[in-house]
């Protein structure tokens, strides 16, 4: 199978190359609630103030999630760390690029803030201290047919909310997918692990991974998805074992958040996941033992489907992915349709058909 598009694809010469998804971005009327649902997630509330609300996992990271104080509810952005203060500058030297400016944020470092192709704000950043990583619980020791390991023990994870380690990726759904695809690639150095295409052969979803060369990176840092306009869809966040994420379906149900899919494993990441929205729909993922590839795997094509979401678990539900249907999303439908070349009547039925 081949693609009918010049885009996705690796880009030869990137202006810089990312080396890990720092933290996002959103804006939340209400602190306190975001902060309830995302403690009981299991992240860990690092500052509380007025105006900000900063969150970790247990992984070595200053912090990874972000909520301003805000009127409206939105998702903003994510930050991406470069690997060098030259690649910092030649992001900055980017049309409508910032300057390179000193952040104020916990273990500083420098900053350069960018707007992608579908509006979404990326922060590249470089020179942050370290930070330090706070201990976690290992894995379960799992018996087997085979190799008999636990004896005279019990099974008795934790009964509290999972510890998250580390911010995983971000999913973005797009009006204009190529260039946003483009431009990842092109100044980030994103290499697309695998690209699911539509009947005709033209991509709808991209996972793209870091380039770390022959240091493992995750299957998808990044993925992108084509629809009729911008939108946050997802992110995932990293437990250390199944476990972990079982205990986590349970404490969010008993403490009454809503559930969005799951548990099951994904196909494409391989990931064992199980998705909750946040008190404003927006949606959350918990996966643990996902994929890793260096920087000379190929990338795969694959026909998107909804069944081929997932290897097992409950087919991903109508509602994950259908679109709310308001006066601005049906002109924002309008507007794309008129200006924007990926945007078609028959790709937008042939998405409809797969996923409605």
């Amino acid at each position: 199978m081949k693609l009918t598009t010049a885009q996705p694809a690796r880009h030869p010469d990137p202006t810089a190359k990312a080396i890990a998804l720092a933290y996002l971005m959103f804006d939340r009327p209400d602190l306190g609630q975001a902060e309830r649902f995302l403690n009981d997630f299991g992240l860990r509330t690092v500052t509380r103030g007025e105006e900000m609300l900063l969150l970790r996992g247990t992984g070595a990271s200053h912090f990874c999630y972000i909520v301003r104080k805000s009127s409206k509810a939105r998702f903003v952005g994510f930050g991406l760390q470069v690997g060098s203060e030259a690649e910092l500058h030649a992001l900055a030297r980017l049309p409508g690029a910032s300057e390179v400016q000193a952040t104020a944020l916990p273990g500083g470092g420098y900053v350069v803030q960018l707007e992608d192709p579908s509006g979404f704000r990326v922060d590249a950043i470089w020179g942050q201290a370290p930070s330090t990583a706070l201990p976690h619980r290992l894995p379960l020791a799992f018996n087997s047919v085979d190799a008999a390991i636990r004896i005279n023990g019990t099974q008795r994870p934790p009964e509290s909310a999972p510890e998250i380690i580390k911010l995983g990726h971000v999913v973005l759904e797009l009006a204009d997918y190529q260039q946003t695809c483009a431009w990842y690639t092109r100044h980030f150095g994103f290499i697309p692990s695998d690209v699911q295409v539509l009947p005709d052969g033209s991509p709808a979803v991209t996972f793209m991974r870091l380039d770390l060369g022959d240091q493992p990176a995750d299957h998808h840092t990044l993925a992108l998805a084509q629809t009729f306009a911008p939108k946050y869809s997802h992110s995932a966040y990293e437990l250390v074992d199944a476990d972990a994420v079982g205990m986590g379906q349970r404490i969010l149900r008993d403490s009454g958040w809503t559930h969005a899919w799951g548990i099951g494993r994904h196909i494409l990441g391989s990931q064992i996941f199980d998705y909750w929205q946040d008190p404003w729909g927006d949606k959350h993922e918990h996966y643990c033992d996902g994929d890793l590839f260096t920087s000379g795997a190929p990338t795969g094509i694959h026909t998107v489907s909804r069944e081929a979401m997932a290897q097992w678990g409950p087919t991903m539900p109508s509602s994950f992915t259908k679109p709310r249907l308001t006066l601005a999303s049906i002109a924002a439908l309008i507007a794309s349709l008129r200006r924007s070349p990926d945007v078609t009547l028959a790709r937008l039925r042939a998405l409809f058909k797969i996923f409605a």
